[in-house]
């Protein structure tokens, strides 16, 4: 299995936006990248996932060209944009804006979508898991062409993160077009995955090496860190969920990260 523990370790926090004030979530966010967090992520959802079904929520991409202009270091993304609610050359597009407001700190998380209810009210066909994945299938081509012909271009090639485990289908999109896989942070599944992974960009014929692995973690750096770094991971992402955002979680798996970085 080829493994990229050469890669310097990144933390990252996804800060969910819901229960809570957009005020709340600038806060968090500042004092996250004042932290020295790697990366910013939030998530491209229109109903809270968690709590009152109903409860507060705020916009995916309308957040992140905020971002873009309220942090300076710390690059930002969506874990992970729904292909299915933009047109794939509208989301380029955007991202592209996005990554000039930032300075060149935009990462395209992208996947295929689940939350059934974001499609139900919001008037977008569910369809099934397959058609979903063969969208996005058909998107990841579309947004690299409208990448090349946007003036001004991206300031460079913006990475692509995609998230999910399907083990025929989103795995091999992986390996033919991201720049980073995110996975879930249980470390005999993320074995399994990556060892897939590997195997997909076999196929393809692309060095795994060049695709950076990230997980979602929810323990403590002290029983995930070793196992999950053997396995060629580098970027770790703790969540916080509004409205208090309790950064402890962070802290402790910077710490660790600088550490590792030594």
């Amino acid at each position: 299995m080829t493994t990229a523990t050469n890669r310097p370790v990144r933390i990252g926090l996804q800060l969910q936006p819901q229960h809570a004030e957009y005020a709340d979530i600038r806060r968090a966010a500042a004092e996250a990248e004042e932290l020295g967090v790697d990366i910013l992520f939030n998530w491209d959802h229109f109903y809270p996932l968690f709590g009152d079904s109903d409860g507060k929520h705020f916009e995916c991409w309308t957040m992140l060209a905020a971002w873009a202009e309220a942090t300076s270091r710390a690059q930002i993304g969506a874990l992970v944009t729904c292909n299915s609610y933009r047109n794939p050359d509208l989301l380029a597009d955007m991202a592209r804006t996005v990554d000039h407001i930032s300075g060149g700190r935009l990462i395209l998380g992208i996947g295929a979508g689940w939350f059934e209810k974001d499609y139900v009210n919001y008037g977008y066909e569910f369809g099934s898991a397959g058609t979903r994945i063969a969208d996005l299938a058909e998107a990841l081509p579309r947004i690299e062409r409208r990448f090349a012909k946007l003036n001004p271009p991206p300031t460079r090639k913006i990475p692509v993160l995609i998230g999910g485990g399907g083990e025929k289908k989103t795995l091999r999109l992986v390996a033919q077009h991201a720049d980073i896989w995110h996975g879930f942070g249980d470390p005999e599944l993320a074995e399994r995955k990556v060892r897939i992974l590997d195997q997909h960009c076999a196929d393809v014929g692309r060095d795994p090496a060049e695709i950076e692995r990230s997980v979602g973690v929810q323990g403590s750096p002290e029983k995930l860190g070793a196992p999950l770094r053997g396995l060629g991971i580098s970027l770790f992402t703790v969540e916080a969920n509004g409205p208090d955002y309790d950064l402890g979680r962070l802290r402790e798996w910077l710490a660790w990260r600088d550490d590792q970085n030594k």
